[in-house]
């Protein structure tokens, strides 16, 4: 039985649907959905990849800035991920038009989304392109939980989060 590729293409696109923030040098912020997100390392060091296309606005600042920002999307959060996935930071501020709340990383020169329960700072290690997506493998330098998420003991407890 022959199954058409565009049928089957989606059912091994990894998950969970993030957003990923940069930062330009001019000190001009952006975030843009990924689909393509995944852990690519567990161990020493930690990594996360995601995947951007090329001609993305957000692209040529993680190409420039070497760095990025994983931010988990909470179902609450749907509309805001849909906004910034389907409109270009060149045409507009996004994150100022959606009133979402930014602050700098503590270890990569990008913004965190603070309205989004989980974010994950990266250092690019590196990269490839290997189809349409440039692949950025990113060292994972901090992690913001938000305290709601964390237990007594410290410990995060991310199944609690109704993740999109």
């Amino acid at each position: 039985m022959k199954i058409e590729f565009e049928f089957f293409k989606h059912c091994l696109q990894p998950r969970p649907n993030v957003l990923v923030s940069c930062r330009n040098k001019k000190g001009e912020n952006n975030a843009l959905a990924v689909a393509y997100a995944s852990n690519c390392s567990y161990h020493e060091p930690p990594m996360v990849m995601v995947g951007i296309v090329p001609n993305r606005y957000s692209y040529h600042m993680i190409k420039e800035s070497n760095v990025f920002v994983v931010n988990l999307v909470p179902k609450n959060m749907e509309e805001e991920y849909y906004y910034l996935g389907s409109h270009s930071g060149r045409n507009e501020d996004k994150l100022e038009k959606l009133g979402l709340n930014v602050k700098d990383g503590k270890k990569v020169d990008a913004p965190i989304l603070t309205d989004f329960p989980v974010n994950i700072e990266c250092e690019v290690v590196d990269s490839m392109k290997p189809g349409s997506h440039e692949m950025f493998a990113g060292k994972v330098v901090q992690i913001h939980v938000d305290e709601e998420y964390v237990d007594k003991n410290g410990k995060p407890q991310l199944n609690k989060i109704n993740y999109l």
